[in-house]
């Protein structure tokens, strides 16, 4: 965990991200490719001047997955992030995860893939549990197999949880 006092000085961009489980605990990850690699994360992005994380979540939802009207279940987990991004103009990101539960649908972002691809997005998959654990990728939150577990149980944390990196 980074410690608080090191972060002055540093421009952290606050985002909002969704863990979208359906019906069949599925859950949809987006494909990232960095220069660093490949990573599948969590749906969302930076929150905009004036926006609530909800709000952020709602607008990145229909951006980048398609879900319109999605209902943002409790705030379960937050992650800081700190390395350089977006051609040098943040330091890091400080995320705050909501729980959004859904049926089942087939991802159809409002963005083009060209548009997403500008962002480094590449894929939209719905994920068990078992394959992530048995996937040979790199997951972010790093700990998702684990973080997951007592999610898709039912068991909810009463204070969101710091995931790490």
């Amino acid at each position: 965990m980074t410690d608080e006092a090191s972060l002055d000085g540093l421009r952290i961009r606050p985002a909002a991200r969704a863990l979208i489980v359906d019906t069949d605990d599925r859950v949809l990850l987006v494909r990232f490719e960095f220069p660093a690699g490949t990573r599948w994360a969590l749906p969302g992005g930076g929150i905009e001047p004036g926006e609530t994380p909800e709000e952020a979540i709602r607008r990145e939802l229909v951006e980048e997955v398609g879900l319109h009207h999605a209902s943002i279940g409790p705030h379960i987990w937050t992650r800081l992030h700190v390395i350089p991004f977006l051609s040098g103009h943040w330091d890091g990101q400080r995320e705050v995860i909501h729980l959004v539960r859904t049926t089942a649908f087939e991802p159809a972002p409002a963005l083009s893939w060209e548009e997403l691809a500008a962002e480094y997005l590449f894929e939209l998959r719905w994920w068990t549990i078992d394959e992530i654990a048995d996937a040979d990728e790199t997951f972010v939150p790093r700990a998702l197999h684990s973080l997951l577990a007592p999610v898709l149980a039912g068991e909810l944390p009463e204070q969101p949880i710091d995931t790490g990196v």
